[in-house]
């Protein structure tokens, strides 16, 4: 299958590398050669780390640089595709735009995706003529190391469109779900955030440091998250003492529609955190190594024990 990528930047170069290491002839495109230069180096670089932990082979390595062709031509990378997936900046007119392109450069029976994590489907279609055939397909960083893709329609994304999307990541070794309806930040994102809302809310009242919040949830409820979903556990403890709990406990969240006000003051600070070095907490480059490397070391050890 021809498989194009629009965007080579943080999660565009990761979404080439998916699809040619699983056989697929990919045409990566971005604005500048230089961009999609980094893009083909990022991507030997992240093989060779896999390779010397046991994921995928050296061998394979070559290959899969051989599939991938870059281009700075929107129209030579949209023609005779089968599958694309937009990787640009999340600006709503910038990807409305596109798509409206991609609808009349590629193929009428291509799948066009977009990799938004909040945005309306529905909403980045509104300019495109087939609507029909435009899917969210919602990968989370680093896309090769990180299992799950969010395939979300929009209101007039067909049926075809979205089997076809769900089976081709299938495929290519992705644990795709199947989102009912087109909401803002879809399922992942709506669930990340409102735990960011609530810990951003308890550093903002004073209850606990940012250190201490992140210490309670990685050494507590956190553990048990990859094998035990919330649902689940509001299952094993019982449907009646979460209503018991959730009677007493629900009033005293956050609930504000906005942004908390410690996290704005700390934006017109410019305390942007690894950006910056400080945000909620102070940050020396040694530290956010250390914190790059452990994510990094923790996702690997993952997908090693999770490759068959």
């Amino acid at each position: 299958m021809n498989i194009t990528i629009v965007g080579a930047g943080l999660m565009g170069h990761g979404l080439a590398q998916i699809f040619a290491v699983h056989g697929h002839q990919v045409r990566l495109t971005d604005l500048s050669d230089d961009i999609l230069k980094k893009a083909v180096e990022s991507v030997r670089a992240n093989l060779t780390l896999l390779a010397g932990n046991g994921i995928g082979s050296s061998d394979a390595i070559g290959p899969a640089l051989e599939a991938i062709h870059v281009t700075t031509d929107l129209r030579e990378a949209a023609s005779k595709t089968d599958f694309v997936i937009e990787a640009v900046a999340e600006v709503l007119e910038v990807k409305q735009n596109l798509f409206r392109d991609l609808d009349r450069l590629c193929p009428p029976e291509a799948i066009l995706a977009t990799n938004t994590s909040v945005m309306s489907i529905t909403e980045i279609a509104a300019r495109a003529a087939g609507k029909g055939r435009i899917v969210g397909t919602h990968f989370w960083n680093p896309p090769y190391l990180v299992p799950l893709v969010e395939v979300v329609p929009g209101q007039e994304t067909s049926p075809r469109t979205i089997d076809a999307t769900y089976e081709l990541l299938k495929a290519v070794g992705k644990h795709p779900v199947k989102v009912k309806r087109d909401v803002p930040g879809f399922v992942g994102n709506r669930l990340q955030h409102a735990l960011w809302r609530e810990a951003i809310s308890i550093v903002d009242q004073g209850i606990a440091d940012a250190a201490t919040v992140d210490e309670v949830i990685k050494n507590g409820f956190g553990i048990r998250l990859p094998v035990l979903g919330p649902l689940e556990t509001a299952d094993m403890v019982g449907l009646d003492l979460t209503l018991q709990i959730h009677d007493y406990i629900l009033k005293y969240l956050e609930s504000a529609p906005g942004p908390a006000p410690v996290l704005k003051r700390k934006v017109e600070a410019g305390e942007l955190g690894f950006k910056t070095g400080r945000g909620f907490q102070d940050w020396s480059k040694e530290r956010m190594d250390e914190c790059r490397k452990r994510l990094l070391e923790h996702l690997i050890r993952w997908n090693r024990e999770h490759t068959v």
